[in-house]
């Protein structure tokens, strides 16, 4: 994307996709931002983003308009748009949940959105707090917000802070890709997949974190069990459930002399042991059953 002198979006009320459209481009540029419609030449000017409004889904030209589209159009929203010209929709949409629903929220309305989730309408606004209300209204009223203004300020801390999750979430990926490890551990009648990573220098400041995304981008949600990483705390090694898989219970091996710490409800555990053949033993003995 070019650099933008100026961001403009359409007056009246906000929603929370333009708001946060406008928050990036400001992160990015911080430029200015105009509320009002969109002349000709704002719309030929690519130094000139046209947000949430103009009829016009043009990225070279820094249009970002999605309301043209027709009504069997997948959901989207301007934040979508947006994104996706900063090569950053498709890792949005895996690891920011709420995305999916502001897309169905802003094309679709809070009806036909409550459906898609299998929930009353009423809890589309029970979600709602005074702290989304407060911040659309301010950055609603005004024609405009400039660079040192509290909202502009607001704008980009907001766009800085999305925009710099996501790059770091792709680096934490690319860090684990390169080194994890995935292991078959072979329980009563059944296999654990597992990912470990080994300790490095350079480990991600979220080891787990970034290992449990890892699984996201490669589509193994329903593949992996377990996940074993370095632990931020100790020279050893955390253990825990891949999105709470049944078979494991990590209580089974609070007894273990290496083994410092269980969870009560039994997702984790911490571990001094550093020996991937002993890691690999503690997540099977987890895995066994004590029934009988």
């Amino acid at each position: 994307m070019d650099p933008i002198r100026l961001v403009v979006t359409h007056p009246g009320g906000a929603h929370k996709d333009d708001l946060l459209a406008v928050s990036v481009l400001v992160a990015l540029h911080g430029c200015p931002v105009e509320r009002r419609a969109p002349t000709s030449e704002d719309l030929a000017d690519p130094a000139v983003a046209v947000v949430d409004v103009g009829g016009a889904h043009e990225p070279a030209r820094a249009n970002f308009d999605h309301h043209q589209f027709p009504r069997d159009h997948p959901p989207t929203c301007s934040l979508s748009l947006v994104l996706d010209a900063l090569g950053l929709y498709d890792d949005a949409l895996k690891f920011c949940d709420w995305l999916e629903t502001a897309e169905h929220f802003d094309s679709r309305g809070p009806k036909r959105t409550a459906e898609w989730l299998g929930v009353p309408r009423r809890a589309v606004s029970q979600l709602s707090s005074p702290i989304d209300v407060s911040l659309l209204k301010a950055f609603a009223a005004p024609p405009s917000h400039q660079p040192g203004e509290l909202v502009h300020g607001f704008l980009e801390l907001v766009g800085r802070d999305l925009v710099g999750y996501l790059r770091d979430v792709r680096a934490g990926i690319e860090s684990v890709r390169a080194r994890a490890q995935r292991w078959s551990i072979a329980i009563e009648g059944d296999t654990v997949e597992t990912l470990f990573l080994p300790r490095e220098d350079e480990a991600p400041d979220e080891p787990s974190a970034s290992l449990a995304r890892l699984v996201r981008a490669e589509g193994l949600e329903d593949t992996i069990g377990a996940l074993v990483y370095p632990d931020r705390r100790s020279e050893g090694y955390g253990l825990t459930r891949y999105e709470d898989d049944p078979r494991l219970d990590f209580t089974r091996i609070e007894g273990e002399p290496d083994v410092h710490f269980a969870h009560a409800s039994g997702f984790v555990a911490k571990t001094t042991a550093t020996d991937p053949e002993r890691l690999r033993a503690l997540v099977a003995a987890a895995a066994a059953s004590n029934d009988g």
